[in-house]
């Protein structure tokens, strides 16, 4: 091993107690995640019930999100397959447990840390015939101890914005990534296939994003339809996955608003509309609810009840429930994009068939968001002031706003594939697999074409 790689897992051993506490910190009050700390050293329990192992990574609750409708298919055509999910984020954990708990060929676990002896151990227990990889989380040991163990790996679902492109670029030579490791690369769009290209990685073909054939679970629906025949005919304008310092922005907008609304004798509604605020991370619950005493307006929590009539803020204070907020919803502000995170995800929204309203940092979504504007499916603007007019406006105007949904439905149906395209490019790799584990058994194997 190079010295820098010995560098490299000094730094993680380093790293190691502040890590320990930190996680106890986080989830010392969620003993059934607290006991998962030896996952992150590659420690991983999976039935020993003779079936295959696909090892798929998905690091948070977007990848998770975007891994489902592939989860599906693969679940349909290899039902002796045991899948095993992986993450780096707790939410990602819940979101996966929410989608697939009912199915026991569905294995989650934290991912390792990355120190080459803790993802060795892990690939030495989990002994994946392949591994998927979804979106852009690339760790240095992941790629060097699977190429070493004989285990592919394949990108899926990969984009690279110009930004992490640069980033890649300028500190490679801290510590070079064999990029090798994988054997195939499934591109979301001919941008990112071109700047993955340019990083070192082949065998790319655009496959187009997941998350257009995500479409929402019954449930939520369900959920959805609940809370809006409790809360009546009054128009609802969800803040979703919102981040730090842009629910303060939006309230404030709100407020002069709900003045106006409530004075209007020509308002098509008794009520003025409802906001209902869903922070990204849960850890944010409680700042979100003080702010929103603070701005002096009446409000209830998710977790403690349904709103009120008198009430002007409603918290989303759960987890799981984004689509059943957006199915409730009459318009979509998508957090993450009024400060500089780089947006989220405005296709769940659209999925639901809601109206979404970007911010001007979409740095993530950028062919999305685009693609979308130009549909005339997706709303962008270029601050809190003007998303909430155009809400006001697209309330007041159910036509205008109809149009708008119909062409997302019909930017989602074009756009829609992936799935399919992405099981295509594992094919091969999931018949040569299982044609290796024939011949070490001694059965019977069935020929399949070379990958192309």
């Amino acid at each position: 091993m190079s010295l820098r790689y010995h560098i490299y897992d000094a730094l993680w051993r380093l790293a190691w107690p502040w890590l320990r506490l930190r996680h106890w910190l986080r989830h010392r009050d969620r003993p059934d995640v607290s006991r998962r700390w030896r996952e992150r050293l590659g420690h991983v329990a999976l039935p020993d019930d003779g079936r295959d192992t696909l090892w798929i990574h998905a690091v948070s609750v977007g990848e998770t999100r975007a891994a489902h409708p592939l989860v599906r298919a693969l679940r349909r055509r290899y039902p002796r397959l045991r899948l095993l999910v992986t993450h780096m984020t707790p939410t990602g954990l819940e979101t996966g447990h929410r989608l697939w708990a009912h199915d026991p060929a569905i294995v989650q676990a934290y991912a390792p840390y990355d120190h080459s002896r803790w993802v060795r151990r892990f690939l030495e227990g989990a002994r994946p015939r392949l591994g998927i990889v979804m979106e852009t989380e690339i760790w240095p040991n992941w790629l060097r101890q699977a190429k070493r163990q004989g285990v592919p790996l394949v990108l899926a679902n990969a984009r690279l914005s110009e930004r992490s492109f640069r980033r890649y670029r300028r500190f490679r030579w801290l510590l070079p990534l064999e990029w090798d490791a994988f054997v195939q690369v499934g591109a979301q769009s001919a941008a990112d296939a071109q700047r993955l290209r340019a990083l070192g990685l082949s065998r790319i073909a655009v496959t187009g994003n997941l998350k257009f054939d995500w479409s929402p679970e019954p449930a939520a629906i369900a959920l959805a339809q609940t809370w809006r025949e409790a809360i009546g005919p009054r128009p609802v304008v969800v803040l979703a996955s919102s981040r730090e310092g842009e629910e303060a922005r939006f309230l404030r907008a709100w407020e002069g608003l709900r003045q106006e609304w409530a004075e209007r004798e020509d308002f098509l509604f008794h009520e003025p509309p409802l906001l209902v605020i869903v922070p990204r991370h849960p850890e944010r619950f409680d700042e979100v609810a003080r702010l929103v005493e603070r701005h002096g307006l009446r409000h209830r929590r998710r977790s403690v009840s349904l709103p009120h009539p008198e009430d002007d803020v409603w918290l989303g204070d759960s987890m799981g429930e984004l689509y059943a907020y957006y199915a409730l919803a009459d318009v979509a502000i998508i957090g993450g994009s009024w400060e500089r995170y780089g947006g989220q995800n405005p296709l769940e929204a659209l999925a639901a068939g809601t109206p979404p309203i970007v911010g001007p940092h979409t740095e993530n979504f950028a062919d999305v968001v685009a693609q979308g504007v130009a549909a005339q499916a997706i709303a962008q603007v270029r601050n809190p002031q003007e998303a909430i007019e155009l809400a006001q406006r697209w309330i007041e105007q159910p036509d205008e706003r109809a149009a708008v949904i119909a062409n997302g439905a019909i930017f989602l149906a074009a756009h829609r594939g992936a799935t399919e395209r992405t099981l295509e490019l594992l094919t091969p790799w999931l018949e040569r697999e299982r044609n290796r584990t024939r011949r070490d058994a001694g059965g019977p194997v069935t020929p399949r074409p070379e990958a192309h």
